[in-house]
C-alpha cells in the first residue's frame, strides 16, 4: 500500500445536497420545504403541535409519580452470591458489603445501598451488611448459618419534624370528620 492509494471507506464522506439551485436539481425553488409559512422558515419549534388538534401528549393520561430524591439500590440474589463463591470471586470467611461485591465483580458499581433478594440457594456461611433484605433472603442466609446486619438510616431532625407534623395534621382531620358524623 502506498500513500496515494489511501482512501476513505465507502460512505464515509457524504456529499451535501445543495438545495434551491434550480428546477433541474430536483430540489429547486422551495428546496423541499413545501409552501410558504412557518415551516418554510428556519428556527421552527412546533414540537408536538398537531394543527390545533389536541396533541397526543395531552390526549394520553398521566400515570405515576417520579420522586426527586429516589434511591437506587444494588439488588443481589443469594444465588448470585453462592455462584460468586463457587467461582472463587468471593471469600465466605470475610464480611460482605457493597464495596466487597463491587471488588468481586458481582455488581458493577455501588449505588445508594444493597438490597438482598432471596432467589437461589445459599450454602456458604456469610456475614452480610445490607440496607434491606427480603424475608426469604434472610431465611436463606440464616439457614446456611450466616447473619445479616441491616444498616440503620439516619433520620434528620427536619425530616422527623415534618413526619410528626403530617401525622398530627392527619389525626386532626380524622377527628373533624369523626366529630361531624356524630
Amino acid at each position: 500500500m502506498r500513500l496515494n492509494e489511501i482512501k476513505d471507506n465507502p460512505g464515509a464522506r457524504k456529499v451535501r445536497v445543495r438545495v434551491g439551485r434550480g428546477i433541474g436539481s430536483g430540489l429547486g425553488k422551495q428546496a423541499g420545504r413545501g409552501g410558504k409559512g412557518q415551516t418554510a422558515r428556519t428556527g421552527v419549534a412546533i414540537g408536538g403541535f398537531e394543527g390545533g388538534q389536541m396533541p397526543l401528549h395531552r390526549r394520553l393520561p398521566k400515570r405515576g409519580f417520579n420522586s426527586l430524591d429516589r434511591q437506587r439500590f444494588n439488588e443481589v440474589n443469594v444465588g448470585a452470591l453462592q455462584a460468586a463463591i463457587d467461582q472463587g470471586r468471593l471469600d465466605a470467611g470475610q464480611p460482605l458489603d457493597v464495596a466487597g461485591l463491587v471488588a468481586a465483580g458481582v455488581v458493577r458499581r455501588a449505588l445508594d445501598g444493597l438490597r438482598l433478594l432471596g432467589d437461589g440457594e445459599l450454602k456458604a456461611k456469610l456475614a452480610i451488611t445490607a440496607d434491606h433484605a427480603t424475608a426469604s433472603a434472610r431465611a436463606a442466609v440464616e439457614r446456611a448459618g450466616g447473619s445479616i446486619t441491616l444498616i440503620e438510616k439516619k433520620v434528620l431532625e427536619a425530616d422527623e419534624f415534618k413526619r410528626k407534623k403530617t401525622a398530627a395534621k392527619k389525626a386532626k382531620s380524622g377527628k373533624k370528620k369523626g366529630g361531624e358524623a356524630d
